[in-house]
C-alpha cells in the first residue's frame, strides 16, 4: 500500500532523515548512526519515505544509497503553490491595513 506523503513528512525523523539525504545519498548504517534509534526503526521511516517516492534507492555493491527524488518534493511545492498564492495575498492586505493604522495614528 502506497503511503500518504502528507503522513510521511508529518513525522519529525522522517523529516529530518529527508533533509540528511537531500544532502547527500546515505545507507541506512549511516542515518541510523545520526539518530539514537535501532538500525531497524530507520529502516522502516525509510521505506515510508521510499513507498511516497521521496528517496530512491540505488544498489551500490553490496550497499543501499537513498537519494532524494527532487521531483516528487517538487510535486508536493506545487501543491502548496495555490495556497501560498493567497496566503501572500491576505498578508499583503493586513500590511497595507497596519500602515493605514499606523498613519492614522501619527
Amino acid at each position: 500500500m502506497k503511503q500518504d506523503i502528507f503522513q510521511a513528512i508529518a513525522d519529525p525523523t522522517r523529516r529530518a532523515i529527508l533533509t540528511l539525504i537531500a544532502a547527500q545519498a546515505l545507507t541506512p548504517t549511516v542515518l541510523a548512526e545520526k539518530f539514537d534509534m535501532s538500525r531497524q526503526a530507520v529502516s522502516k521511516h525509510i521505506k515510508v519515505l521510499q513507498e511516497c517516492d521521496l528517496i530512491r534507492p540505488e544498489q551500490s555493491g553490496r550497499e543501499i544509497h537513498y537519494h532524494f527524488n527532487p521531483k516528487k518534493m517538487q510535486e508536493f511545492d506545487h501543491w502548496l503553490a495555490q495556497f501560498r498564492r493567497s496566503w501572500e495575498t491576505q498578508f499583503n492586505q493586513l500590511d497595507q491595513l497596519l500602515n493605514v493604522i499606523k498613519a492614522q495614528k501619527k
